[in-house]
């Protein structure tokens, strides 16, 4: 009874937070400088023309009107029409979501990798070199910005080293037969060696931008609360008791310390999972992110609204399924 009325308050907040968004994405793409009108009557078009291409739209009604009728389509899954693609928004995002969430699930798992090694080492040797190097890279990884970091990367290991394939999209040949999406589970489903090589040459740097600065700040909580946990009482009288060093981090200061990580690690991948903006438009990658930016330069408000509604729906679920967890994991969570 008390999981479900939790389950239930959480859901309620998930409609109203939802509801906000849209409100405010709604009102925001109305009345910012921009006229989509001129996306589908021309830039050069008469005033007569203007007018009835607003009417088509719907342009000339009131805002609530307007609101009304797109919650309505949306509600029966019409996020509307993309007038740059000329394309129903559901079909564009259906054929971008992939490559967004392919970059993001790779970029997470490297980066939570690194980030829970390099965080628990540190904590567990605060005096080595090894400790140094770590601050260095987390004071990197959360002050640089992911547009210079993939600016560089391209130009060290593209334009001089030219170890890397050219930025431009996700595969540099033939893509796999189409399965699931994911070029690389593609590749591997359909024995597409090639094409998994390919794949994985595009996905290596912005893989690894987005994993150092991801990751840079699930390193600095995870050194920050092994330190803490490392200090408690219950890992001095382990010490005390000749419980192994190793087993006494990995098997009682780890999963204590966790906690907070994996809050983290939820926020990163809500926001990697919502469209890795500036990233994916420095590689040409055509995921959501980049799908955006383009909607965005032409004033198209429907998919700037899609995109902001799934990203905001996304978040909403990854941090639902973070307090889930943490109330599996954690007993005191549960009172």
């Amino acid at each position: 009874m008390r999981m479900a009325s939790y389950l239930g308050r959480r859901l309620a907040y998930f409609v109203v937070s939802v509801l906000g968004v849209l409100v405010i994405t709604f009102v925001l793409t109305r009345t910012l400088p921009g006229n989509p009108v001129y996306l589908l009557a021309g830039p050069l078009t008469d005033q007569e023309k203007v007018d009835a291409a607003t009417r088509e739209l719907g342009l000339d009604r009131p805002l609530p009107a307007q609101f009304v009728t797109y919650v309505g389509d949306l509600v029966h899954g019409d996020l509307g029409t993309s007038l740059r693609t000329s394309q129903p928004v559901v079909d564009d995002l259906a054929s971008r979501w992939p490559a967004t969430a392919e970059l993001a699930i790779l970029a997470i798992l490297v980066a939570v990798t690194w980030a829970l090694v390099v965080g628990t080492l540190a904590a567990v040797f605060p005096r080595s070199v090894f400790a140094r190097v770590a601050d260095l890279v987390g004071s990197l990884g959360v002050s640089v910005p992911e547009f210079w970091l993939a600016t560089v990367v391209i130009l060290v290991f593209f334009t001089s080293l030219g170890i890397a394939p050219a930025p431009i999209g996700r595969i540099s040949g033939t893509p796999p037969g189409t399965v699931t999406g994911f070029y690389t589970v593609d590749a591997v489903l359909t024995a597409d060696w090639s094409a998994l090589r390919a794949s994985l040459a595009q996905l290596l740097l912005p893989v690894l931008t987005l994993a150092l600065t991801t990751g840079a700040p699930m390193m600095r909580t995870a050194r920050e609360f092994m330190t803490g946990v490392l200090g408690s009482p219950y890992i001095r009288a382990g010490r005390a008791l000749g419980i192994p060093p190793a087993r006494l981090v990995v098997r009682h200061a780890l999963p204590n310390a966790l906690l907070p990580v994996t809050t983290m690690v939820a926020t990163m991948f809500g926001y990697l999972l919502g469209g890795t903006v500036m990233v994916e438009f420095v590689f040409a990658w055509p995921g959501v992110g980049k799908y955006a930016v383009d909607s965005i330069t032409a004033s198209d408000y429907a998919p700037v609204m899609a995109v902001v509604v799934l990203s905001a729906i996304v978040y909403l679920l990854v941090y639902l399924v973070t307090d889930l967890v943490h109330l599996v994991v954690d007993p005191r969570s549960r009172i």
